[in-house]
């Protein structure tokens, strides 16, 4: 997105031919809400929606949820936090993201979930 709010959409040559429109049936809890974020977030072009239903999934949903889904959460809720100008929540989120225990691979995905994942590192629990 430029400054004044240009948006250019690539589309994939060999996409599939079944769209995906998101909205698994089959998810609960926090996995559904991160699935919902990412279509907020990357196909509605709707980062503070995508903000607001990580936050509010992650206090309804987070408790029950898998390590990996609370971390991939609270990785993704820094970055929109910093890319909504809202940093004053990153320290919270961060504590609580090292404070989680993560394998390798689990915290590749949690990396993953996230443009940048630089702006992890302080907060990404050591190996």
């Amino acid at each position: 997105m430029d400054p004044s709010g240009n948006a250019i959409i690539v589309i994939q040559r060999d996409e599939p031919s079944e769209l995906e429109y998101g909205g698994a049936k089959h998810l609960k809890g926090l996995a559904r809400v991160l699935d919902n974020a990412r279509i907020l977030r990357e196909f509605k072009d709707d980062p503070r929606a995508a903000f607001r239903a990580l936050n509010s999934g992650l206090r309804r949903h987070g408790q029950d949820a898998s390590a990996v889904e609370q971390a991939r959460a609270l990785a993704i809720l820094i970055e929109l936090s910093i890319e909504l100008e809202e940093p004053e929540r990153v320290p919270d989120w961060g504590a609580k993201l090292r404070q989680i225990a993560l394998t390798a691979d689990e915290r590749r995905q949690a990396e993953s979930a996230v443009v940048d994942p630089t702006v992890l590192e302080p907060w990404m629990p050591d190996e």
